[in-house]
């Protein structure tokens, strides 16, 4: 395990949003698209930061901001989280999904600040639910190569079971509303309202 492995951002916006019934990467929760919000949190808390997009996203991606696109290799987030570790294998990842509007930079300091290198993973995770969230969490490198394994073993497919199934750090935030994901029209209500 490396454990000086470099932190870079990764924002997974390549899902096809067909609960929200439009690309949730584009909503504008805080007078921007989300990706781009993201993106600049992000590039406070890590190395480098990128998006993780489908092919046909990239040529509405402003010149500014880094893609990796996704490979279609595997299913799921792990299309977007291992097309950016086969792109730079060495580092760690902060995988950020794009539905979670309210995620703020408190909580990302919180949770570089808890990074457990040692670790497969450092996750936030709710009190009442003590679950890691594999879509606001630090996988170091060799979390990745195992998921590989995983993968391909047949043993699953899910993100959050490999966590579970390995030392995962949880981070138990004082802000656990930062966790609240919009993947539905009644979500984004949600969103807006706390936001207001």
């Amino acid at each position: 395990m490396t454990l000086n492995a470099k932190l870079y951002g990764l924002i997974l916006s390549g899902g096809k949003s067909s609960r929200m019934g439009s690309d949730k990467g584009l909503i504008e929760y805080h007078g921007v698209p989300q990706r781009t919000y993201l993106y600049n949190l992000l590039q406070q808390v890590c190395d480098e930061a990128f998006i993780s997009l489908r092919k046909d996203q990239v040529l509405d991606l402003p010149p500014n901001m880094k893609a990796i696109v996704d490979l279609n290799e595997y299913k799921g987030p792990y299309n977007g989280l291992l097309s950016a570790h086969k792109q730079y294998p060495q580092v760690a990842w902060l995988v950020l999904a794009c539905d979670l509007p309210l995620i703020n930079l408190a909580a990302l300091q919180e949770l570089v600040l808890a990074r457990n290198k040692s670790k497969m993973a450092t996750a936030f995770a709710l009190k009442e639910n003590p679950l890691p969230e594999p879509l606001c969490a630090i996988w170091e490198a060799s979390a990745l190569n195992n998921s590989i394994s995983y993968l391909k073993s047949g043993a699953g497919s899910c993100p959050r079971k490999f966590l579970i199934n390995n030392e995962t750090e949880l981070v138990f935030s004082a802000h656990d509303h930062v966790l609240l994901n919009a993947n539905s029209k009644d979500e984004y209500q949600e969103a807006l309202k706390r936001l207001a």
